[in-house]
């Protein structure tokens, strides 16, 4: 799927936010209907770290708000979502620019708005790794995030139920 003008400026902005530019990475693209998103964290003098590969906290800031941020765009104003854990395995040293893509399917959309009309919240576990441009991984993160509808979509909810 190709990028839109308002996702290109997302992208812009996602660039320039102050936390997450002080990460070294960059949003490369994406997704028109925000269902895929990649970065990409270059080896250079503001990510090397002490022995000479990327710093693992600029790996895992490059890849912490995607998730959330992709799953607050898809579900709307409706629901809150929050990174609720993180853990990262680190695999391989970075020793020069890597990637991630974070994907959500439109399946996954629908399953989490099936699921809470029925319970309070749920949590969904995604793995992303980081590869180089080969594809070798160096890192995988897992991302723990929590959602749930908001008060006043929980009670038009269970009013629309009593009501049938």
């Amino acid at each position: 799927m190709k990028e839109s003008w308002k996702t290109r400026c997302v992208r812009y902005g996602f660039n320039l936010f102050p936390a997450y530019r002080g990460t070294g990475a960059r949003v490369i693209y994406i997704a028109e209907d925000y269902s895929e998103i990649t970065i990409q964290l270059p080896l250079n003098w503001r990510t090397r770290n002490y022995v000479g590969t990327i710093f693992g906290g600029s790996i895992y800031g490059a890849v912490d708000p995607m998730y959330m941020y992709m799953f607050l765009k898809l579900l709307g104003d409706d629901y809150i979502v929050w990174d609720k854990a993180a853990s990262i395995s680190f695999k391989k040293p970075g020793k020069s620019t890597l990637y991630a893509t974070f994907k959500i399917t439109p399946e996954e959309v629908e399953d989490v708005k099936r699921q809470l009309k029925s319970r309070h919240s749920l949590d969904r576990i995604y793995d992303v790794d980081v590869v180089d441009e080969t594809g070798l991984v160096h890192a995988v993160v897992e991302k723990t995030i929590y959602i749930r509808r908001k008060a006043k979509a929980n009670s038009e909810n269970i009013v629309s139920l009593q009501k049938s």
